[in-house]
Parts: structure tokens; C-alpha cells; sequence
């Protein structure tokens, strides 16, 4: 059996590969292993809008409550959310049911530390080292020793809904804001928090039944919000994934900002209010060229770590700096939280575009972004890292990389979960990039498949 926890905590198809039987494991040994540092654990629950979600939510709570471990569930809430509130109810972690961007027969479940950061890799692999080599715990306690499911104090949505209003210090009276979210996690929220701000709002997936998260709605499916966006005349659209830790932006032309152009509008917000910590930005090497390019013009500097949003954090947390992200929408602005929030990046990207005083296009159109192409060249799994060991690719890797110098770039990177490598390459020319990445992508699978 292979690792439980990929990089955004364990995930699968509900009730086929995460079953109600892996979730109870999860909460009992999670208990057990929270429960090293404190005798009862309290654990917070939130969950996104999927069918699955009260099976997982009772089989993970039987498991901690099992275990001696206390409850506190808060219902449908974004990601987000559970990070931010783990810290006010002072609970000993947290964790979030959901499969965020994917389709609504998946499901996942994530942990959080009590102070709102995604639980370590150690203790990450002490919960599936117990598992998988279906360690006794000895967890078989009885009497006032077994845990309860307690009612939290305050209501959870009230508090993070403060919590978000709190970082943005301006009114959006008059502001005709169109808001997509995924029929998912933030239903509730996004709508209440903009409404409360002034705006002019339209919503739109915002019905959830079960079944309909992220099906063709959200950040990955934005066409909905872009011609909703020009037949309202609206002034930007903002798109929300199933669990809401992304954002994707359409300014008044009905045309996408991505996660890489919020950042650069953000981070110069934060540059021209002296907030900009070291003026660095943090990205991953997915980010285009063109935000590089942008950063660069700003007088500021990229820190550049691998996919994934755990790495860009672990950067952040090491220099200091305090914007990060990726180009999928999921922003991390450390000086108000510890993990991507797309509301909450909404809302900075509304204070940015109104600090500015330019339309969302005008602020768009100053980032330049380069054309990428993206390829799969299908190979044997045990060559995934060796491509730079075959001679005929490292030399057509180096000659499209000469190539391309100064106006454009190669990344060659193995897939975290299947026998592909993924060849990007960015450009001016479309057409160039393109045929070269298929190219570049045949011979890969042709010296190593």
C-alpha cells in the first residue's frame, strides 16, 4: 500500500477508495497521535457540500470520539475557515472533509495544528504509519474516558464572516460584483460577506445538492461567470472552487485573471503601502514568465519553490515573506492567515483594483502573459527522474532551452501521481511552442516509455 497522505491530505473516491472504515482509522489514530500532547484532543470538523460528507463526518468523529478525543462540529464552511477557527475555539486541530476542485464522487480529508497550519509531514506519517501496518493501539476504552460531540459556542459562519470583513477597510457600495461559487463550500459566505460590503451582487452556483460541486461552475469552469459578467455589465467576476481555498478572477471584459496576474495586482497593492515584507512574492515553478517579468519591473524578487501550496507556505514561513501562490487561484496572504483563501483573496483583489483606480482590464493588461504549452510524455514509472540521464533528451532539452533564452522557458518535471513527465514550455509564438513541447514530449517517450 502506498502513502495515505498526498500533498494536500488523503484523497480518493468516496466510499470505494476513502471509505467510512479509513475514515474511522483516521480519527482514532489521529486522536491517538494529537492525544501525545494533550490527554483529550478537541478536533473541529467542517466539510464542503458533497453527498459523501456526513459519512465521512460521522465515521472520522466516531473514530476520535472512540478514541477519548472531543468534537466540535461546524457544518459546511470553506477550508479556510476551519484554519482560522481551530485557533479562536482553541482546539487542539482540525480538519476539513473535502475533495476542493474535484468532481463530487471524490472526497479527501486534511488536517490542521491548532494554530491553523496544515498538520507536519512527522506526524502526517506516525497516523498512516498506524494504519497501514494496522497497528493495536489499544484503544478500547469505556466509561467517561470516550469523547462527546460538543456545540460551539459562538456561530462558526458569523465568526469567520467577521473574520474576512475585517481585511478589507473600504465600502463596495455601487460595485456590480458577480460571484460563482461552485455550488460548494462558500454558498453561504461569499454572498453574505459582499453583501454586507455594499456590493451589487449576482450569484450564481450557489444550490449545492450533493451532486453538483464543481460541475461546470467554479474556478475550474468559469465560461458561466465570464458571459454572466458582460450581460450584467458588471465590473469583475469572482470564482470560488468546491472547498473555496482558490480564486479565479473575470475583469469587465469577461476575460480571466489568474492566479499569477491577482498576485501581481496584490502584491503591488502591498508595494505601494510599504507592506510588501523584503518586496518578495512567492510562486512555483508553474508560474508564466510574464509574472516573473512583472515582479521583476515592481523592483521586487520571486521566490520560486515546487508545486503545491504546502511548499509555497514552508517557503513564506522561512523568508519572510508574505504574499504566495499559484497560478490556479490559491493565494496565501500570510499577514491574515495560513493558507489559501479564495474569498479572502477576493477581497484583496477588490482593494487592489480600488486602490488603483483603474478598471480590472487596465490593471490585467499590465501583466503580460507568455503562451504555455503543456505536454504528457507517457513513460515507464521507474524512469520518471532519469530523463536528464538520457543524452539524446538532455541535449534537446539544452538546444530548446538556448532556444528560448530571455523570451521563454522549459520545465521538464515528473508527475507526483502517474508513469507521465510534464513537458511546459512558454513563449511568444504559439505555434513554435507547441510543435516544440509535442516534439520535445515524443522523444521522452519514445528513449524512456
Amino acid at each position: 500500500m502506498g502513502r495515505l497522505f498526498g500533498t494536500d491530505g488523503v484523497r480518493g473516491i468516496a466510499n470505494s477508495e476513502l471509505t467510512p472504515e479509513l475514515a474511522f482509522n483516521l480519527g482514532k489514530v489521529g486522536a491517538y497521535v494529537l492525544s501525545k500532547e494533550e490527554q483529550r484532543p478537541v478536533v473541529l470538523i467542517g466539510k464542503d457540500t458533497r453527498i459523501s460528507g456526513d459519512m465521512l463526518e460521522d465515521a472520522l468523529s466516531a473514530g476520535i470520539l472512540a478514541m477519548g478525543g472531543n468534537v466540535i462540529k461546524v457544518g459546511v464552511l470553506p477550508t479556510p475557515a476551519v484554519a482560522y477557527l481551530v485557533k479562536y475555539y482553541k482546539a487542539t486541530a482540525g480538519v476539513v472533509i473535502s475533495a476542493s476542485h474535484n468532481t463530487f464522487e471524490y472526497n479527501g480529508i486534511k488536517f490542521f495544528n491548532s494554530e491553523g497550519f496544515k498538520l507536519d509531514d512527522e506526524l502526517e506519517e506516525q497516523i498512516e504509519d498506524i494504519i497501514i501496518r494496522n497497528i493495536d493501539i489499544n484503544s478500547h476504552i469505556t466509561g467517561d474516558r470516550l469523547g462527546r460531540c460538543l456545540a460551539a459556542e459562538d456561530d462558526a459562519l458569523d465568526l469567520y464572516v467577521k473574520f474576512l470583513e475585517s481585511t478589507i477597510d473600504t465600502r463596495l457600495d455601487g460595485m456590480k460584483i458577480v460571484l460563482d461559487c461552485a455550488n460548494g463550500a462558500s454558498y453561504k459566505v461569499a454572498e453574505r460577506v459582499f453583501s454586507d460590503l455594499g456590493a451589487d451582487i449576482t450569484v450564481i452556483a450557489n444550490n449545492p445538492d450533493g451532486i453538483n460541486i464543481n460541475a461546470g461552475c467554479g474556478s475550474t469552469h468559469p465560461e458561466n461567470l465570464q458571459a454572466r459578467v458582460i450581460a450584467k455589465k458588471a465590473d469583475l467576476g469572482l470564482a470560488f472552487d468546491g472547498d473555496a481555498d482558490r480564486l479565479i478572477a473575470v475583469d469587465e471584459l469577461g476575460r480571466i485573471i489568474d492566479g499569477d496576474k491577482t498576485i501581481v495586482m496584490c502584491a503591488k497593492m502591498l508595494k505601494d503601502t510599504g507592506l510588501l515584507a523584503k518586496d518578495k512574492v512567492t510562486a512555483t515553478v508553474m508560474s508564466n514568465l510574464g509574472f516573473h517579468k512583472a515582479v521583476e519591473e515592481m523592483g521586487c524578487n520571486v521566490e520560486v519553490t515546487q508545486v503545491g501550496d504546502r511548499y509555497v507556505l514552508e517557503s513564506m514561513l522561512k523568508t519572510g515573506g508574505v504574499i504566495g501562490g499559484e497560478q490556479s487561484g490559491h493565494i496565501i496572504f500570510l499577514n491574515y492567515t495560513t493558507t489559501g483563501d479564495g474569498i479572502l483573496s477576493a477581497l484583496q483583489l477588490v482593494k487592489a483594483i480600488k486602490a488603483s483606480e483603474k478598471k480590472p482590464s487596465e490593471m490585467s493588461d499590465e501583466i503580460i502573459i507568455y503562451p504555455q504549452v503543456l505536454k504528457n510524455a507517457a513513460i515507464k514509472n521507474e524512469n520518471k527522474k532519469k530523463y536528464m540521464e538520457d543524452p539524446e533528451v538532455s541535449a534537446e532539452i539544452a538546444r530548446v532551452e538556448t532556444l528560448m533564452a530571455g523570451e521563454g522557458r522549459v520545465l521538464i518535471r515528473p508527475s507526483g501521481t502517474e508513469p507521465l513527465v510534464r513537458v511546459m514550455i512558454e513563449g511568444q509564438n504559439i505555434e513554435d511552442i507547441t510543435k516544440l513541447a509535442q516534439e520535445l514530449a515524443l522523444l521522452i517517450t519514445k528513449r524512456l516509455g
